[in-house]
């Protein structure tokens, strides 16, 4: 699966607007499927018009941090097109995340959080739901672990899990490096991930995250 995304959701990101997004990720995507045709593709963008415009564009999923909060019309615009979903963990925006790491409970919390979405999507004829933790988003480095070490809890949700730590910071912060050194650690923590039930990693490095697939599945067949 590509996944393209056009407005970084990092915290000191620069808010773009709209139409310069839809301008760029369409662009993109008609070039991707013009030279991949058989390539699958996922849209990472939490504003509806965008969504709709790149599934017009051959995009086939759409992977949305705000799982509809940031767009109230995200729900609607999913089930009308009836393409898989991706909802993610977030609270605030990008830019005030942050500040909202307080929790009384982070597990329970988050798979609340899930409860709510999913049983909100569902009255929207959504069927196809993927959920992913957010692995950094309104999260604490802490905080980050904690769920990594309990992630076989979202079990319960009885829906594909997907995992996103490639070179985080989670990594290169509890080793004191920077993304560029954060490969080795990037495959520890998919290996760890895979072992707890993720179907999807979200990844920088595919041959590396191949591997770890591959091996993981070996050990379990074993």
């Amino acid at each position: 699966i590509i996944d393209v995304g056009v407005a970084s959701s990092k915290p000191s990101a620069k808010v773009i607007s709209q139409d310069e997004e839809l301008a760029q990720a369409t662009h993109v995507l008609s070039k991707i499927s013009l030279n991949f045709p058989d390539a699958i593709i996922s849209i990472d963008t939490f504003r509806s018009a965008v969504a709709q415009e790149c599934v017009n564009h051959g995009a086939s999923i759409i992977n949305d941090i705000s799982s509809g909060l940031l767009d109230n019309k995200m729900f609607q615009t999913v089930a009308n097109l009836k393409v898989p979903y991706i909802m993610m963990h977030m609270r605030g925006t990008p830019q005030t995340m942050q500040s909202f790491t307080q929790y009384n409970d982070i597990i329970k919390d988050v798979i609340f959080y899930f409860s709510e979405r999913i049983a909100l999507a569902r009255t929207y004829g959504i069927s196809d739901i993927l959920i992913d933790p957010g692995f950094g988003f309104a999260k604490t480095t802490e905080q980050n672990f904690k769920i990594l070490n309990h992630l076989e809890d979202f079990k319960m949700l009885n829906l594909p899990l997907v995992v996103g730590v490639s070179r985080k910071s989670i990594i290169y912060k509890t080793l004191q490096s920077d993304s560029n050194g954060a490969l080795n650690g990037t495959s520890v923590l998919n290996t760890i991930a895979l072992d707890k039930g993720a179907t999807i990693l979200r990844v920088h490095d595919v041959k590396e995250a191949l591997e770890c697939i591959q091996l993981t599945a070996a050990l379990s067949n074993a």
